[in-house]
């Protein structure tokens, strides 16, 4: 068989992003030419390595046996020659970073766009996502996410000072349905939700008070996963959202929105950029840490 690794880049992309769509973008070729490229992979190895469908694209048994070995090894070499940048004069590289929309939009954006500025050599992808992905596998260089649901084999650096959420509605929702005075009085109210992508389920609003915690499943009209959204229907009256408490402040002391349940939110571990412990860290990246890290 001719060893053509650039076919195996191209598998590992679209078994990753379940999408001949989307892998033909982070490639940058066309995907009538990566779905070429990738049946003649399957042809030279003489056996299917995924399943395809209208809708959806998905590694079959020796696709995903494939994927499983091959993938961490090229996620290496990609570190490697991330190292080589140790030899230039001047910062460079591209820099691979997946967050959630709250996390990228308050804390890594501000960050960036002065580094960039700065360092006109640093790329720096971001990749919004809600999951709890493997960095690893999927070739990211970094994650964000809460210091609570980090792995316990990675490195996390604090970049933000800790948080509260905060239960919120429009003044006009609060005197057509009453205000709860607990947390499982909002399941009679409608909530805009959100969806936890590797979960599968609706978010259950998590509380907190004199030591006793409560997980709400909550129900409502309006599910959107970005924060942002969240908060312009709730000023829309259109429901109760769940939100860091820094995305509403301005709204609650302008009297747009009206702040319940206080007292069922304490301060929580805010967020950490984490990292695999065996990652040699090119200056590039070290800049992009020491950018980021919080400093109380």
């Amino acid at each position: 068989m001719n060893k053509n690794y650039n076919d195996l880049i191209a598998f590992i992309s679209v078994a990753q992003q379940g999408s001949f769509t989307k892998a033909a973008a982070q490639i940058g070729v066309s995907q009538s030419a990566l779905s070429h490229t990738i049946r003649g992979l399957e042809s030279r190895m003489n056996v299917r390595l995924l399943n395809r469908t209208t809708r959806s694209v998905s590694p079959t048994e020796a696709g995903q046996y494939l994927l499983q070995t091959i993938a961490p090894k090229f996620a290496e070499i990609d570190y490697e020659l991330e190292a080589v940048n140790l030899f230039k004069l001047s910062p460079a590289g591209t820099i691979r970073v997946t967050a959630d929309d709250y996390s990228a939009r308050s804390i890594l954006w501000p960050k960036v766009k002065e580094l960039v500025a700065r360092y006109p050599e640093i790329k720096v992808e971001v990749d919004i996502n809600y999951g709890f992905i493997d960095i690893v596998s999927e070739r990211f260089d970094a994650g964000i996410r809460l210091g609570e649901s980090l792995e316990q084999d990675m490195i996390a650096v604090p970049i933000s000072p800790t948080m509260r959420m905060a239960v919120v509605a429009h003044p006009d929702y609060w005197q057509r349905n009453g205000s709860p005075e607990t947390p499982h009085e909002l399941m009679a109210h409608n909530c805009i939700n959100f969806r936890l992508p590797t979960r599968g389920g609706l978010y259950a609003w998590e509380f907190e008070k004199e030591g006793k915690e409560l997980a709400v499943r909550v129900q409502g009209q309006i599910v959107i996963e970005s924060a942002e959204s969240r908060i312009d229907a709730a000023l829309e009256g259109l429901g109760v959202c769940y939100v860091p408490e820094a995305e509403i402040l301005r709204y609650v002391e302008a009297g747009q929105l009206v702040r319940v349940l206080e007292d069922w939110c304490p301060p929580f571990e805010g967020f950490y950029l984490y990292y695999p412990n065996r990652r040699l860290a090119s200056p590039a990246f070290q800049i992009f840490l020491d950018a980021l890290r919080y400093h109380p």
